[in-house]
């Protein structure tokens, strides 16, 4: 993993108000590069992977012209943060109330 990716993913970690990340290889069958957080850890961060990937591909197919630079959503609880590339998809989940 590039050093600049380290350094960015560790900045992340040390926010208080994150509750964790994952880092997913792009492709049909999304896997898990590195993830933090309990909420990422097994099915759960399988199911967050698989879902993260079809948002990010969903939002991109009806962009003709454009990509998708950076994503935000809100629920009642958390926010999640998503950041795609050509290889990867780095999705933060962020507590706004902290």
């Amino acid at each position: 993993m590039p050093p600049e990716l380290e350094q960015t993913l560790s900045l992340l970690s040390s926010h208080r108000s994150v509750l964790g990340y994952i880092l997913v290889a792009r492709g049909h069958h999304p896997s898990i590069i590195r993830h933090s957080g309990v909420v990422f850890e097994g099915e759960q961060g399988k199911r967050y992977a698989a879902a993260v990937a079809r948002i990010v591909e969903s939002v991109q197919g009806g962009l003709e012209e454009d990509e998708v630079r950076f994503m935000r959503i809100r629920t009642k609880r958390h926010e999640l943060m998503i950041s795609p590339d050509d290889r990867y998809l780095l999705a933060v989940l962020h507590d706004p109330a902290t």
